[in-house]
């Protein structure tokens, strides 16, 4: 069995249709300029939830883990996301606020890797943030349950019938722990794959000065 998945796995077509071209000496002077770029890109070429990542983070003990999160939002070299400071993110960011993110669009052959410390917004901004949810995820997120045991799935749905009872009686409710966090990023890489396997990678580094410098890498 293991061999017959090998030979399937080998055999999964990579890199298939037409891969848009990558200048790397055309390239903005931010990455969040050429990440917006390339996420609009994404988006009119029907990538669906182009919008999507890994989150990887690490706890104290330095064990990492990840999960694919929606982005929030980008800006002058912050990259958006938001979690319940209670959850394994939560406590993981508490202990060693540092994290990486993974973008991924298969169609294009596009990669794109953010690395830094991570920064909580405001209270304010945090609050908006949880309210801007849909309801549905406004009434699970207020359980503050993430990655605990749970015995049934009808255990689940009861609890949430009544964490959206109350949500519809008062929208505005918000949990204390919900948290807009920014990635700073210290390093940002664009890869740009290729059928012949001449990739391009280009990273963006940041400076003592905050600049950013620009590097290319070996595939």
């Amino acid at each position: 069995m293991a061999g017959d998945l090998r030979q399937v796995l080998r055999g999964i077509e990579v890199f298939a249709g037409e891969l848009p071209l990558f200048d790397p000496n055309a390239a903005p002077a931010t990455p969040d300029e050429l990440f917006t770029e390339w996420l609009l890109h994404a988006l009119e070429a029907g990538v669906r939830e182009p919008h999507a990542m890994t989150l990887s983070t690490a706890g104290a003990d330095g064990n990492p883990t990840a999960r694919v999160l929606i982005l929030k939002n980008v800006e002058a070299g912050g990259w958006q996301f938001a979690s319940d400071s209670g959850g394994v993110k939560g406590r993981n960011l508490a202990e060693r606020p540092y994290a990486a993110l993974t973008f991924y669009w298969p169609e294009l052959a596009r990669q794109v890797r953010v690395r830094g410390p991570v920064t909580p917004e405001s209270a304010e901004a945090s609050r908006a943030d949880f309210l801007a949810r849909g309801v549905g995820a406004r009434a699970e997120s207020l359980l503050a349950r993430q990655s605990q045991p749970l015995d049934d799935l009808a255990s689940r749905d009861a609890a949430v019938a009544v964490s959206l009872a109350r949500v519809e009686e008062d929208p505005g409710l918000a949990p204390e722990g919900w948290r807009l966090l920014t990635v700073r990023a210290e390093s940002v890489e664009f890869w740009q794959g290729d059928k012949e396997r001449r990739h391009t990678r280009l990273a963006y580094l940041r400076t003592g000065d905050g600049s950013w410098r620009r590097q290319l890498l070996w595939p």
